[in-house]
């Protein structure tokens, strides 16, 4: 049986200035993820609207592979406006499918199957999504990667959602202003950034701890101790759009493909920085970016 590299929860389209664009972090992390070869799988839900079929004609635009079942919700949308440095801010809609993701028997096969599964806070918003979002997480091997990678948005989390999030997980990526609502939601006032991402891979017994701070670089803490830090590439920004989740594909990808700790982390800080010269989430990575 095949394995399955899974991004489960949101699918939305972000509404930039010059058009809409299909989002939302677990496509964006099955589509990178499988440009390194391996057989990945988006999970979420769509509306029973104009905009789910479009959906689905983008998620084959980009051969990706999908489980989307139809839902009596609008099909998900962020407006997305853009900073002067292409720094983007979020307004995400309520209410839509991707809050009511089912959890079905096929979902369940797949995650029988999983060989990682990427999942986030957003998603978990709703409590549909978040019960059927465990169901799945629950379901999965031994040996499966669960990456969660928290994207705090708006006001939709809370200390319960992330401190569920980190025990069932076993890789864990952060970026450095989430790092400081969790330092203080979670009372590590005190802890440096080191002392706190130590902290919390000890606290919830994970495997690896990711850690992006934009242009002042990134860092991988893993439990026996290895710290690895790569500085950010100066680049020209078109848009930050869905780099962190090619980060997180190309990572997981290259650790699963066996790429050493190191290794797989200057792969992502290099794809990541591709990422950000392009406009949208779901560019074509050049093959030299990938070894």
């Amino acid at each position: 049986m095949k394995r399955y590299i899974v991004g489960l929860g949101e699918a939305l389209w972000d509404v930039l200035p010059e058009g809409k664009k299909l989002g939302g972090a677990p496509a964006n992390f099955a589509y990178h993820a499988g440009q390194f070869g391996l057989n990945t799988i988006a999970i979420s839900a769509l509306g029973e609207d104009a905009l789910a079929e479009e959906t689905i004609e983008a998620l084959k635009e980009h051969n990706l592979n999908y489980l989307m079942p139809q839902v009596p919700y609008p099909t998900g949308t962020v407006q997305v406006t853009l900073t002067g440095d292409g720094i983007p801010t979020y307004d995400i809609k309520e209410n839509v499918a991707w809050d009511n993701i089912p959890f079905t028997d096929e979902m369940e096969e797949i995650a029988k199957n999983a060989r990682a599964v990427c999942f986030g806070s957003l998603a978990q918003r709703n409590v549909v999504s978040r019960e059927n979002i465990r169901k799945f997480l629950d379901a999965t091997p031994e040996d499966c990667l669960k990456i969660c990678d928290i994207n705090l948005r708006q006001q939709f989390y809370t200390k319960e959602i992330l401190e569920d999030s980190f025990c069932i997980c076993n890789i864990l990526k952060i970026n450095d202003e989430e790092l400081v609502v969790v330092n203080r939601m979670f009372g590590y006032d005190g802890l440096d950034m080191r002392g706190t991402c130590e902290k919390i891979v000890q606290d919830y017994q994970l495997k690896m701890l990711v850690l992006t701070c934009g242009t002042n670089g990134s860092y991988v803490f893993t439990d026996d101790g290895l710290t690895s830090f790569q500085d950010t590439p100066k680049v020209e920004v078109a848009d930050t759009v869905g780099a962190g989740d090619s980060f997180t594909g190309s990572f997981c990808a290259s650790i699963i493909n066996g790429k050493p700790v190191q290794e797989a982390h200057k792969i992502a800080v290099r794809v990541s920085a591709f990422v950000c010269t392009q406009n949208g989430a779901m560019p074509v990575i050049p093959e030299e970016l990938k070894k």
